[in-house]
């Protein structure tokens, strides 16, 4: 994270602690998910890193509903 912050990059962390202690460098944004079982946290994650992608591929100008080459990696052999 210190290497991205010294190259002007934006950081946003996703935890489900409550503290921003230990960091050691600037957040752009941070969110909070919920404290879960092991087992279920990767669902909870996914959910705000999937918003995070599409909301980062809306700003780049791709059409997020007509994705490139995804016959080619969907198409049944």
């Amino acid at each position: 994270m210190q290497e991205v912050a010294a190259r002007g990059g934006q950081i946003i962390m996703i935890t489900d602690a409550d503290e921003r202690n230990g960091i050691g460098t600037e957040l752009f944004d941070l969110i909070h998910v919920p404290k879960a079982d092991a087992f279920i946290n990767p669902l909870l994650y996914a959910i705000p890193v999937q918003l995070l992608a599409y909301h980062a591929a809306v700003l780049l100008g791709t059409d997020v509903d007509q994705p490139r080459n995804l016959a080619k990696s969907v198409t049944i052999e």
